[in-house]
């Protein structure tokens, strides 16, 4: 294959790491780009392999569909999700017949529709299922708060950034009430605000039962008939230290070596990769189309069902894609054309066997106050980052008439590697300083992220629940659970 020519969508971290990848094939191709602000990253590796930028929606099909005809790409590869919803995918494929990696529409709501998603799993038996309740009113969802007691997790029927999710334990009987409060207070808001933006879907509030456990993702590469799993990452959503604050896109992540993280055994990940199988196998029956492209499993090792599966990507994570990406050493053009032509057993994968941390610098007012963490000029010292060994991945950021601005997300991500997670933690913090905003303006980021103390949390709360899921698979008790309903008295649910 010779004179590759290849169509990023989208214009973020992720983005850039998916261009740097491509950029590196030994087929040596040229790079074009639609995205909706200049990321310099991309810019540069654009310019470098002799292609061209687009600037404008990158959700729009028939602008997608466009770029990809006047520049007669051979393939695209659609980063973010929203692209996904809004049918670039099928856009670019039916209007100039070239392929796409990327889910069309349609499979696309396993991440889409996180209701779907749910009904997805009981209708075809997928393992590691929760029971969930869909509402179309926050009448309906507060009159079912209302009548159970229940530790629940509330949160957006739609994929909406990763925002919106708020896990309630209602454990204690005197606080029954003022637990019965926030709830309604949340299903308001997700109603409300979360949910605002999206009339795609029909459903709007989802209630789902509330887990414990430690979460990791499992990304994978697929074309429709199986699935090639990445190293596992765990992402960090919480905008604080100690896991506290609103929930964002992601302020960093973590993976070890071996493809497993130190709280997740290889077991474990051949269970997780077995649920996305099954899932792809599932939303393929369903509305009839191939998926193709990139999937995740956003997992949880829980008592109830060891892996069990919290929400679906139909794309790389972000940060995680930026996570495991620089370790991919297997040409990714060479991928591509596998998921295209369904010949994904002919590859044969390589990782470089190393941990990693991303560390995220955010603007201050991300995540709840965007427009005040917009248009801020951003200095990074790129050769500096190099030589303590990190990269540097622009997100949240744009190049204008020469000036690096911010544009209210996460700004920058600091990729880093290392004989173990620790080591690559420190390595990133000394990374750090050489982010900077020229107008003052502050930078947060998580110091957390991948430190000993937060891996010994992580490692703790696995083996409580692997040790309960030995324990409740022994006795047959897999899948079951038994709540008591004031009024109502026991009630018993077998998945």
């Amino acid at each position: 294959m010779t004179n590759v020519k290849v169509l990023l969508i989208g214009g973020g971290a992720r983005e850039h790491a998916i261009a740097e990848a491509l950029v590196r094939s030994n087929f040596e191709p040229k790079l074009y780009a639609l995205m909706d602000v200049k990321n310099p990253g991309i810019k540069r590796l654009v310019e470098k392999s002799g292609g061209e930028i687009v600037q404008g929606k990158s959700k729009d099909p028939n602008l997608a569909a466009e770029v990809a005809g006047k520049f007669s790409v051979d393939f695209a590869f659609i980063g973010p999700e929203e692209p996904l919803f809004h049918g670039v995918c099928d856009a670019i494929e039916d209007v100039t017949g070239i392929p796409c990696v990327g889910a069309r529409q349609k499979p696309a709501q396993i991440e889409q529709s996180k209701a779907f998603m749910r009904r997805l799993m009981w209708k075809h038996n997928v393992g590691g299922r929760l029971r969930f309740k869909a509402f179309l009113t926050v009448q309906d969802a507060i009159d079912y708060i209302d009548e159970y007691a229940e530790s629940v997790a509330i949160k957006p029927a739609r994929q909406a950034g990763g925002k919106g999710v708020k896990v309630i334990a209602d454990v204690q009987a005197y606080l029954s009430d003022e637990k019965k409060a926030v709830k309604e207070k949340h299903a308001q808001a997700v109603f409300e605000e979360h949910m605002k933006p999206y009339d795609d879907i029909e459903d709007r509030i989802l209630i789902e039962e509330r887990v414990e456990g430690p979460e990791y993702t499992a990304q994978c590469f697929t074309d429709g008939n199986i699935v090639e799993v990445m190293p596992l990452v765990q992402d960090a959503k919480h905008a604080f230290e100690e896991d506290i604050g609103p929930e964002t896109g992601g302020m960093g992540c973590i993976s070890g070596k071996d493809g497993v993280l130190p709280f997740i055994t290889a077991e474990e990940k051949e269970g997780s990769i077995k649920i996305v199988q099954q899932l792809i196998n599932a939303v393929e029956k369903e509305v009839g189309e191939k998926y193709k492209g990139i999937v995740a499993g956003q997992m949880m090792l829980t008592d109830a069902w060891g892996p069990t599966i919290i929400e679906c990507y139909s794309r790389f994570g972000d940060p995680e894609g930026t996570s495991v990406l620089p370790l991919l050493k297997t040409d990714l053009v060479e991928i591509s054309e596998a998921i295209i032509g369904e010949k994904l057993h002919k590859i044969n994968f390589e990782w470089e066997d190393r941990a990693t941390v991303v560390k995220c610098i955010a603007p201050k007012g991300y995540p709840r106050r965007r427009n005040l963490a917009k248009d801020h000029p951003i200095a990074v010292d790129i050769k500096e980052i190099e030589n303590l060994g990190g990269r540097v991945y622009f997100g949240s950021v744009s190049e204008e008439n020469g000036q690096l601005l911010t544009k209210g997300s996460r700004a920058v991500e600091i990729w880093t590697d290392g004989e173990n997670i620790v080591e690559a933690s420190r390595k990133a913090e000394s990374c750090i300083p050489y982010v900077k905003t020229l107008d003052g303006w502050g930078l947060f980021h998580r110091k957390d992220i991948g430190s000993p103390e937060l891996l010994k949390k992580r490692i703790e709360l696995g083996e409580l629940q692997r040790e309960c899921f030995k324990y409740r698979k022994a006795k047959g008790l897999v899948g079951r659970r038994i709540d008591w309903i004031p009024g109502k008295g026991k009630l018993e649910y077998v998945s």
